[in-house]
């Protein structure tokens, strides 16, 4: 894929600018169909957290409670959720895509501002899947990011042009799920 793609006017979103210079901050991708892939960019948070680096959450197409909600604002974590309490099913509602949109404008902001050193952009590509913003938007909104910013985006079914982009993509792969046997979420493990 052209390094164009990867780019907006002025920056590329993975490892180096526009100008060929290198940056600080990279791009990782948690994809996949199996679980963890949330759990994966919060064990980062936590890590980050641990090194007293600044953390900003974004979850999109997420507005319910959750137990990782107390402990990541416990630990200093700033989350913002831009998303309903329910699932997305069809065509999104006018609410979701207004949510989506002043997430990706808040995370623009974030992302420039250099005021956080982790941003994650949890369910960024179901979002895109979801038709709630274009996999271009999205990508236009990293590109943004201030160089030493390290940025994460979650979600099943990363658009093929983010994972080009990316510095670093996981693939979580479902091997055996205990949802088959009916067992459904638990607070505190799924929840």
């Amino acid at each position: 894929m052209p390094a164009s793609m990867c780019r907006s006017e002025t920056a590329r979103v993975g490892a180096t600018g526009g100008s060929g210079a290198a940056r600080s901050g990279l791009l990782h991708v948690y994809t996949g169909d199996g679980k963890g892939k949330t759990t994966a960019a919060l064990g980062l948070a936590l890590r980050a957290r641990g090194a007293g680096l600044r953390v900003f959450v974004g979850q999109f197409a997420k507005g319910r409670e959750c137990s990782e909600l107390t402990a990541l604002e416990s630990l200093g974590v700033t989350v913002r959720q831009f998303g309903r309490p329910q699932f997305i099913h069809g065509p999104p509602a006018a609410a979701d895509l207004a949510l989506a949109q002043q997430g990706l404008a808040e995370a623009r902001a974030v992302l420039s501002s250099g005021a956080f050193d982790l941003v994650i952009l949890d369910e960024a590509s179901v979002a895109v899947q979801c038709g709630l913003f274009a996999v271009n938007e999205l990508l236009d909104v990293l590109a943004a990011r201030a160089t030493t910013v390290e940025a994460v985006v979650t979600g099943r079914g990363a658009p093929p042009k983010l994972v080009e982009c990316a510095d670093l993509v996981t693939e979580m792969r479902e091997v055996k799920h205990y949802y088959r046997n009916g067992i459904q979420a638990r607070k505190g493990i799924e929840d």
